[in-house]
Parts: C-alpha cells; sequence; structure tokens
C-alpha cells in the first residue's frame, strides 16, 4: 500500500501552539498529574480507582478496541507523555510510532520506551499528522483532535484511510461540545458565560483549538471511508478527572507558581474548575469514537450499527 503524499506538501502542523502549551513547564504539569503523566480524561471503574488507574483504564479501553494483534503498527497522533504507547508495547508486542509537537514530550516519550523490554520497534518524531504518510495498522489518538481545527478535518481523516489497511481500525477521543441547537432540544443555552469561557479555553490554554461536536467526528469520518462503530461519552469521567486535577493544584500552589508564575497558576484553576462546571452542566461532554475501514468487518467484530452510548465505571 503506497500513501498519498499530500499531507507533507499541503498544511505545516501547528507546532507553535503546540509547543506554547505542553512546553510551558513539565515541572508544571507534574504538580497536578498523576505519575502516568497522562494528560486526558481517565475511565473510573470504581469508587475506590485511583487516578492513575483510571488513566491506565482509559487507554486500555482504547487498546481493546483496535483489535491488536502481535508485530503491528500502532500509530499514536498527539502521543503525550508515552502511557498509551508503553501499554501497547508492553500488553500487545507491536510495533509502535508516536507523533508529537512538543519537544518536552518527544524527549519524555524516547526515555519511557527506551526502557521497555520488547524486541518492538519504537520511534517517537517531532512530527504533525500533516507530514505523516507512511502505512500502519492501527491507529489511536486521544485528545489531540481538538488540536486540528476544523478545516483540516476532511485533510485529517483522509490521511488516516490512507495509511491504513483495508481491515484497519482507529480510536479517537476529543471534548466535544454542542451546536445551539442541540443545546436548545436539551433545554440548555449558549451563554455568554459559557461562550467566553470555550474562547479563554482555545485562547489562553490551548492555543488555536477548537472543540468540534461528536456529529462532526462522525460524518467527516464517515466521508473519508470509515465506519463508525462506537461513540461513548466520557462525560462522568472527566467530571472526576478536572477536580482531582484542581484539588492537587491547588493544595500544591507553591510548587506550581515556583515553577511558572502566580499567572499561569490562576489560568490554570480558572481551566480546570470552569471545565468541571461545564461538564457537570452537560454544556461539554467528551466522546471516544472506534472508526473502522471498510475491510474490517469479520464475524469477530461488533455489528457495523453504530452504539452510541456512556461509560459507567
Amino acid at each position: 500500500m503506497t500513501a498519498s503524499p499530500h499531507a507533507e506538501v499541503s498544511m505545516r502542523p501547528h507546532f507553535e501552539d503546540i509547543q506554547a502549551h505542553y512546553d510551558l513547564s513539565d515541572d508544571f504539569f507534574g504538580v497536578f498529574q498523576d505519575p502516568t503523566r497522562k494528560y486526558s480524561c481517565g475511565f473510573f471503574t470504581g469508587p475506590n480507582c485511583t487516578l492513575s488507574e483510571a488513566q491506565v483504564a482509559n487507554v486500555d479501553q482504547h487498546l481493546q478496541r483496535l483489535n491488536l494483534r502481535p508485530g503491528m503498527t500502532l500509530l499514536d497522533i498527539g502521543c503525550g507523555w508515552g502511557l498509551t504507547l508503553q501499554r501497547a508495547m508492553e500488553n500487545y508486542d507491536v510495533n509502535v510510532i508516536g507523533l508529537t509537537l512538543s519537544r518536552n514530550q518527544q524527549a519524555y516519550c524516547t526515555q519511557l520506551l527506551s526502557d521497555i523490554n520488547s524486541e518492538r520497534s519504537f520511534d517517537i518524531r517531532l512530527q504533525g499528522w500533516e507530514q505523516f504518510c507512511e502505512p500502519v495498522d492501527r491507529i489511536v489518538s486521544i485528545e489531540a483532535f481538538e488540536h486540528f481545527g476544523f478545516e483540516r478535518y476532511d485533510d485529517f481523516f483522509t490521511m488516516c484511510r490512507t495509511v491504513l489497511p483495508d481491515d484497519g481500525r482507529m480510536t479517537i477521543q476529543s471534548s466535544v461540545g454542542y451546536h445551539p441547537h442541540d443545546l436548545r432540544a436539551r433545554g440548555k443555552k449558549l451563554t455568554f458565560e459559557l461562550a467566553r469561557f470555550v474562547r479563554f479555553m482555545i485562547t489562553e490554554i490551548f492555543p488555536g483549538g477548537r472543540i468540534p461536536t461528536t456529529a462532526m467526528m462522525v460524518e467527516h469520518g464517515e466521508r473519508a471511508g470509515f465506519t463508525v462503530l462506537e461513540t461513548l461519552s466520557l462525560r462522568n469521567h472527566y467530571i472526576k478527572t478536572l477536580g482531582i486535577w484542581a484539588e492537587r493544584l491547588e493544595r500544591n500552589r507553591a510548587a506550581a507558581v515556583a515553577a511558572t508564575d502566580e499567572e499561569n497558576f490562576d489560568r490554570y484553576m480558572r481551566y480546570l474548575t470552569g471545565a468541571q462546571y461545564y461538564f457537570v452542566d452537560e454544556s461539554i461532554d467528551s466522546s471516544l469514537i472506534v472508526y473502522q475501514t471498510a475491510g474490517a468487518q469479520n464475524a469477530a467484530d461488533p455489528s457495523p450499527d453504530t452504539v452510541s452510548h456512556e461509560a459507567r465505571g
């Protein structure tokens, strides 16, 4: 299979936007992250589940849905600090490629995976999906989609469909919003306060970011030739994740300020507490979506009819 080179030449990745956030300070993020360093929604399997256990469980949600087999190559788009790649190598005996636009994350992931006793290969690249055009067997992307930009969704899904085989699978997890019509249908309004908070998030926390709807993620994927197998809401799990992060950041205020400054501490407290509020209010959600390519359906796979449900721990 030969991938189209269009992604290499048509678009430049958002290096500056990503590095402005994720290369802020590893010490600062470490103040509220758990030891896995995963910076996304966890999946709490029970009332006594710790944040670290929840982060591992969320990664495992993705890997279990990918139908991985030994020797496959898994591409992680927006690989963060490497937990997904680590779990994939250790538990599924696969080769991994991680894409990140953060120099700090690239260095951290490389060291993390170097310590794994495996005959499989790993490659952590300072590279955007826009520059990627190599065949892989599976794709995972956990909360990087918010950084891609609405205008690039078709290009993103086309690239993914091009590099995957005919029995390919992909999972994407993203924070999602609602169209004003959908909010009204659910008895809610797009308030000035919500619009102002979303603008704050995409300018001061995640520069250049855009929050899609679940429908957009499904429609653009189907347009590129994917079938959507499952959409999973993680809203309740993000409420708990954000609450733990905010509590840790508040408790370790002195260390957070020492790592950056008072203004940055206040900015992130506003982000974490505000995001939790709007998840509780059901104005924001988090979706995990499972995609498959045309030849992936077989007797062992779930029904091709899309299943939508809320994840319960």
